[in-house]
């Protein structure tokens, strides 16, 4: 019984493959003067012949060549604000028609206003309009066979252009311009182009037990909902050429004689146009998209500008941009050194593999040497566990300081980036404060997460009288996290980009924590109505650090004097300035907007009602032309191109993993360990909830991994599919089963029955 009921079900089996074989082949290829054809733009990797990066798409067995992204970037300088055009040209390789997504950075404090698409010699300018309504005109125009172009913030520092119905061959150009402000901080200026947005690590959802009348159920919070907005394909350096170029020109007008001007990750040119301008090129003309770009400069020797006031009117309203660099108080330094509480907490998580873990451990090994025997101090370290070195903070004594020094040098990265839980235990586990001390928290991380409203949340819930500092580790930090958590901390961002930044910054660093911060900031207006200054509240202010604040005034020609107050150590300090002689700048309402929009966001975990605050930030982004969280800008074009019935494939466009970084310690394969003696599982779990974790961490990872497939010619590729027929081939399955058991169960009953009729036949004959 048992060999026929197998027999039964093995001709089945070859039935039902032959047919559904039969029907996926008619699946994918169409018949067009009764030869098979292909969709167009679907392909297979033995079809190619040249080497092509493929795609799964929809179609089972069909890929789709990816679009091709060359990006140009000029930014013009002036004063203390920058304007900056991003030209991205998409170019579809293939014989199809695509829709291409590109996962960018951007500056967190860019005041995003201009999108342009350009189609032969037409230029079509993209409107602002709410999100949820430019996400319908592009996709009905997507529909239409329209070109289209959308912009979509995820985050204040990572955007997405979507373009779509770009045909066989065919370039599309979109231009991107913002505005932003140059960066100071100890007489150095400076501004940063990120070009890559680095993978990030998104936290599991987390499934909590609740009461659901009269049955109880789950209910699902994910910490990260947009992680399929924020997550892109990602390449294998080891099996792909680096893509993705990258040209760069800056036109630098200081306003002041300039001294010294340097870019310390990439090599440049550097032609001087008169003491006050220089114009930066990248020295090879282009590079690959993945790190970013920074440039330093300084004035010459006496010139550096210590206050300035600037003014755009626009719609009746002035807005005014200043900046003041308090002085240094000497005699406060002088004053008796402030003992210290030092909490160090240090990623070694899988993103920082390679030269960042490396940066990490001499910058914190330097921080811990510095400390005197009157400090306190504890060393937290974090990947998808967490150490906490010593049980309590312990004196700074040379024997800790030499024990904390050794623990951090065996430091290796591996793992998911669970930050939460270390921060949980750098603000709630160190106990109280001791009289007369200041608590520091100081976080080494490349920020490379995707839950930043979690941690944003604590800090700001948390964080007490401490202060936190962020310093930044890498060639891609996150640098909207590492601010904003050290503007909510209280404390300062010091970014390291290379192992020779790592004394210079640190000691920058160290003279911020072992000097009177100025606090007490208070902005005001003699004679002038201030409807809103931003930031707000104003921050506290380190040694070197200038107050910088914009403000929107009533009237076209205000007059009146712009008041700062503030204390350094114990001294007060104040300054006044006169409106009526700020000079003339441009786009000053836009930062300012910019930076009220962010204040408003910096609420957002604050506030019960999301849809008001929504709505506000919504108002000020549409007066000022602004993208934001809420706002975004379309472009389309009046005339279809895509010829009705042909089909459009979409595909994200990869990018390249981050200088330094180590594709197998982010993206590979990840086998669960048990956990070295001293360590313990991160937890999120958030007072009396107890939380479980329901997916295998990384779970962008095989995305990512698929995308880090070439095709070459002549050779077969195993690439892995998305959108496969798994549901139907469950179904099929489980209707083989039952048909061979039907089989089976007839086939017995036909033998016993042929078996009782032999029996019978043979009595009867007896």
């Amino acid at each position: 019984m048992i060999v026929a009921a197998l027999v039964a079900l093995t001709m089945v089996l070859l039935f039902a493959m032959g047919f559904f074989s039969h029907a996926a082949a008619e699946t994918i290829a169409e018949k067009t003067e009764g030869k098979p054809q292909r969709f167009a733009g679907f392909v297979r990797p033995n079809d190619m012949g040249t080497g092509a990066l493929l795609f799964p798409s929809k179609e089972p067995g069909a890929f789709v060549e990816a679009p091709r992204l060359a990006t140009d970037v000029v930014i013009d300088v002036n004063g203390p604000i920058a304007r900056t055009r991003v030209t991205q040209r998409f170019q579809n390789p293939s014989k199809g028609w695509v829709e291409g997504t590109y996962v960018f950075p951007l500056p967190e404090n860019s005041a995003v206003d201009t999108l342009k698409m350009q189609i032969g010699n037409r230029f079509i300018e993209g409107e602002i309009k709410a999100r949820e309504e430019a996400r319908k005109v592009y996709e009905q125009a997507k529909a239409e066979g329209k070109k289209t172009a959308l912009l979509e913030q995820q985050r204040p520092n990572i955007f997405t252009n979507q373009v779509a119905n770009i045909g066989p061959g065919e370039t599309i150009v979109v231009q991107i311009e913002y505005q932003s402000s140059v960066h100071q901080s100890g007489g150095t200026f400076s501004l940063r182009f990120p070009m890559v947005v680095a993978p990030r690590y998104n936290p599991d959802p987390i499934v909590r037990t609740v009461d659901l009348d009269p049955n109880s159920g789950y209910a699902v919070n994910d910490p990260v909902p947009d992680r399929d907005k924020i997550t892109a394909p990602v390449l294998d350096p080891a099996e792909n050429a680096k893509i993705n170029p990258v040209t760069l020109t800056v036109n630098l007008k200081a306003g002041f004689p300039l001294g010294t001007v340097t870019s310390p990750f990439h090599e440049t040119d550097t032609q001087t146009v008169d003491d006050m301008a220089r114009t930066i090129s990248l020295k090879s003309g282009s590079v690959p998209a993945d790190k970013d770009f920074e440039l330093n400069w300084t004035a010459s020797a006496g010139k550096t500008p210590h206050a300035g006031l600037f003014r755009e009117t626009m719609n009746g309203k002035t807005y005014l941009l200043g900046f003041v660099t308090p002085p240094a108080d000497d005699a406060a330094a002088t004053e008796t050194r402030p003992k210290r509480e030092v909490i160090f907490v240090i990623d070694n998580s899988g993103s920082m593999a390679g030269k960042s873990i490396e940066q990490a451990r001499e910058s914190l090994a330097l921080a811990i040497s510095k400390l005197q025997p009157e400090d306190r101090f504890n060393v937290i370290r974090f990947d998808d566990t967490m150490t906490v070195h010593f049980p309590s903070l312990v004196q700074a004594t040379p024997d800790k300081r030499e024990d904390a020094i050794a623990f951090v040098r065996a430091l290796t990265a591996d793992g998911g980036t669970e930050m939460l839980p270390a921060l949980e235990a750098a603000l709630r586990t160190q106990g109280s404060v001791e009289p007369g001390a200041l608590r520091q928290v100081v976080f080494l991380t490349d920020g490379a997460i995707g839950n930043e409203e979690q941690l944003f949340t604590e800090i700001s819930n948390n964080r007490g009288d401490a202060r936190v500092f962020t310093v930044g580790i890498g060639s891609a930090p996150n640098t909207h996290f590492m601010t904003k958590a050290a503007e909510i901390g209280r404390g300062t961002f010091t970014l390291i980009g290379s192992e020779d930044q790592v004394a210079a910054r640190m000691g920058e660093l160290f003279d911020k924590l072992e000097n009177p911060v100025m606090t007490d900031i208070v902005v005001t207006f003699d004679g002038t109505n201030a409807q809103d200054i931003t930031p707000n509240p104003m921050p506290d202010l380190y040694r070197g650090e200038p107050v910088v604040l914009t403000a929107e005034l009533d009237g076209a020609t205000p007059a009146g004097k712009l008041q700062i107050t503030g204390k350094t150590g114990s001294q007060p300090w104040r300054l006044e300035m006169d409106v009526a002689k700020a000079s003339e700048g441009a786009g000053i309402a836009k930062l300012w907007a910019r930076r009220k929009i962010d204040d408003m966001d910096a609420t957002g975990y604050m506030v019960n009602d999301r849809a008001a605050l929504d709505k506000q930030i919504e108002t000020v982004a549409l007066a000022h032309h602004l993208v934001s969280r809420v706002t975004s800008l379309v472009a389309v074009d009046v005339t279809p191109s895509r010829p009705a019935g042909e089909p459009v494939a979409s595909t994200d466009l990869p990018l390249n993993l981050p200088a330094g970084w180590d594709f197998g310690k982010v993206l590979g394969e990840r086998t669960p360990q048990a956990l070295p003696e001293g360590q313990r599982k991160a937890s999120l779990e958030t007072g009396e909830e107890q939380a479980m974790l329901i997916a295998d961490r990384m779970a962008a990872a095989p995305t990512a991994r698929a995308a880090g497939l070439i095709a070459q010619a002549g050779s077969q590729v195993n690439l892995p599919q998305t959108a496969t027929l798994a549901d139907r081939h469950i179904l099929i399955g489980l209707m083989l089963i039952a048909i061979a058991l039907m089989a089976a169960t007839t086939f017995s009953l036909w033998r016993w029955q042929l078996r009782g009729l032999i029996l019978e036949a043979r009595h009867r004959v007896r």
